[in-house]
């Protein structure tokens, strides 16, 4: 995807907290332990690069490197960074409230003779993933990572949560029809373009992460597979031929838009297999959920007379901040930020990890992704970071202009273990072996399990020349505790390692999971 890229620049390297490490002079960057150069100078990595940085998480005292101070790919833990600077602006406490406002008078039977608006605020759930004790849900394959592979696992919470209980509380207040239109006001900030795989459109209004989720079950060989989805509406068709085929097979599904309101799913899927989950990203948000939201309040018992089928009508909203003659009638309250930092780490979240910047800017009365971003380098500045050191395109990773040092990582790490915050942003990371993207890395009996919290980088590209593909990023860094208890904090990356087949990042996984190991034992 193109897009311009927000490099950050600095004239003035401005210390803050005094927290950046400085470099080791004495071997031209490099202060290795026999065992860690023999892991990442092998014949895996005879193309490679690698940087690498370990140090005191108390003392900033470096215990080892290589290439601390060069320029790597940061890929997802590029989200350490967007993260961590929503977190300084908005507040682990923060909640989005979304609120609806009516236009119009209602009559003693409950009809609205006006409008409905509906003002996304950017909430980046809408309550379609909070569980009853008020948390975010997750799962350890996110639905936003569905294709191609089909693998993910869907959370079990209703998508339309938040816009069942927003029409639930208009009818509340004895609405009983609207004769006017409803509206998505989604003005909030201004459209953007996501960076890394998943969904691309930046917006304030997001249900179900504005994904129809199909779900396909094998049934006997030979016959039709059965597809369901969600969300559904009544204004969505559905086009589904998937056969089922024989038992160890190769399931393959294709989702695929045909339209606005059109969804063609076609492919074949193994006999064995439990189930195949893919998505279709829809074409117009702010259209969706009006139609999503003409739907539940017809659940609620409020008649609608517009179309549901019709565009979003948002010529007809007010001025922008002018709530003259509007009466807020429901109002949706979100958890708090700190669930969705732990939402956005845990499964390295692309879409709203994409949209931080952008809530950084609407915090501070902007709306345009560069003035969340030069938001984002003024944090960095507070952090003790070298911004001269930084360059981002965008808060998920993957933008061409992503580049930061394993130095700046460490120092930012660093910097946030001294934060009155870090509880919260230390519970929403990946732990080595137990959950997240780092569930599977290590098995029980690794003498890291459970000990390193860390946020992992993947980033490939396709090598047309022999079909093959070549890993540009991938990434570790967190905090690691030692058979010593000493508390440590580390950034490895390593760069330009030829794969054969996507799946075997995996396998560089292990190997960064490897150095914990080894930085453990000491």
């Amino acid at each position: 995807m193109s897009r311009a890229a927000v490099c950050l620049v600095a004239q003035l390297v401005v210390c803050g907290a005094g927290l950046i490490l400085a470099a080791a002079s004495a071997t031209a960057g490099e202060r290795l332990s026999p065992q860690i150069r023999d892991v990442i100078d092998g014949p895996r990595f005879q193309h490679a690069r690698w940087g690498l940085l370990v140090a005191d998480r108390r003392t900033g005292e470096v215990l080892y490197e290589r290439d601390a101070d060069k320029l790597f790919p940061p890929a997802s833990t590029t989200k350490l960074y967007s993260v961590s600077a929503a977190l300084d602006a908005l507040g682990s406490n923060f909640c989005f409230e979304t609120p609806v406002f009516r236009r119009g008078t209602v009559d003693a039977a409950g009809v609205l003779n006006g409008d409905l608006i509906l003002v996304a605020v950017g909430d980046l759930t809408l309550g379609g993933r909070t569980t009853k004790a008020n948390e975010i849900e997750y799962t350890k394959a996110d639905h936003t990572y569905a294709n191609p592979a089909g693998i993910a696992v869907l959370t079990a919470g209703d998508p339309l949560a938040g816009l069942n209980s927003l029409a639930r509380q208009v009818a509340a207040t004895g609405v009983r029809e609207v004769r006017g239109q409803v509206i998505i006001d989604a003005r909030a900030f201004a459209p953007a373009s996501g960076t890394g795989s998943g969904p691309s459109r930046l917006t304030p209004i997001m249900v179900n992460d504005n994904l129809i989720d199909f779900t396909i079950t094998p049934a006997a060989k030979g016959s039709p597979a059965k597809v369901d989805w969600r969300p559904k509406s009544a204004a969505l068709g559905v086009d589904a031929q998937v056969e089922t085929i024989a038992p160890g097979g190769q399931s393959t599904i294709d989702c695929r838009p045909a339209g606005d309101d059109r969804v063609v799913v076609r492919g074949r899927i193994a006999a064995d297999r439990p189930q195949f989950v893919c998505v279709s990203e829809v074409a117009d948000p702010a259209r969706w959920a009006r139609t999503l939201f003409i739907e539940a309040l017809a659940r609620a018992g409020v008649r609608v007379s517009a179309s549901l089928y019709d565009f979003n009508p948002d010529s007809l909203l007010p001025k922008a901040g002018d709530l003259h003659g509007l009466v807020k009638v429901a109002m949706l309250k979100s958890p708090p930020f700190a669930e969705n930092a732990r939402l956005i780490l845990k499964v390295s979240h692309n879409l709203h990890a994409s949209t931080l910047p952008l809530l950084i800017a609407m915090r501070r009365g902007k709306r345009e992704l560069t003035d969340g971003m030069h938001f984002e380098r003024d944090f960095f500045r507070r952090a003790g970071l070298d911004p001269g050191s930084l360059s981002f395109g965008g808060g998920a990773g993957g933008a061409p202009s992503d580049y930061t040092t394993p130095r700046m990582t460490v120092t930012l790490l660093r910097y946030l273990s001294t934060r009155p915050d870090f509880s919260a942003f230390e519970r929403a990371l990946p732990i080595l072996g137990v959950d997240g993207t780092l569930a599977d890395d290590v098995p029980k009996t690794s003498p890291v399990w459970g000990k390193v919290h860390a946020k992992t980088g993947t980033l490939l590209w396709e090598n047309l020349l022999d079909d093959h593909f070549l890993v540009t990023s991938k990434a570790l860094a967190g905090y690691l505790t030692t058979k010593s208890d000493r508390q440590l904090v580390f950034s490895f990356v390593v760069t330009g390692v030829a794969i054969d087949k996507a799946a075997e990042t995996k396998t560089i996984a292990k190997v960064l999971a490897h150095l914990c190991e080894i930085v453990q034992a000491d």
